[in-house]
């Protein structure tokens, strides 16, 4: 991580998803998303902020299991369509397809992991 980097006070700062395969949830994210890593090693790969070369917003990690109901990642779209298209494409699974709600529309994904995350974009 960016020690340079002040993290804001309540926000977000970092998240961790657990995989069943670190290149096989790389190859997805970095396809459907075009989200890139530092790689520690064959358990953990920090995620890059968008275009941040070593600021990282959360990692991807082989320990600990997958298991449901852990904390529900929502990630952000300008074109939800095209998202819900690469989602598909890099070999993800549609869980809940588009729907509406006040002020936008989102859909649920499952990662090859099993992990299930959210995709929001504005109305």
């Amino acid at each position: 991580m960016n020690p340079s980097a002040a993290p804001a006070h309540h926000a977000l700062n970092y998240v961790e998803l657990t995989v069943t395969d670190l290149q096989e949830a790389q190859r997805f994210y970095a396809e459907a998303f075009g989200w890139r890593f530092n790689d520690y090693g064959p358990m953990y790969a920090g995620i890059r902020g968008p275009g941040e070369e070593d600021h990282e917003v959360g990692g991807l990690t082989t320990q600990g299991r997958v298991q449901p109901g852990g904390p529900f990642v929502l990630l952000f779209s300008q074109d939800l369509d095209r998202s819900v298209e690469a989602v598909t494409r890099a070999g993800g699974r549609i869980v809940e397809a588009p729907y509406a709600f006040p002020g936008g529309r989102r859909f649920h994904f499952a990662d090859p992991s099993g992990n299930e995350l959210g995709v929001w974009a504005h109305s």
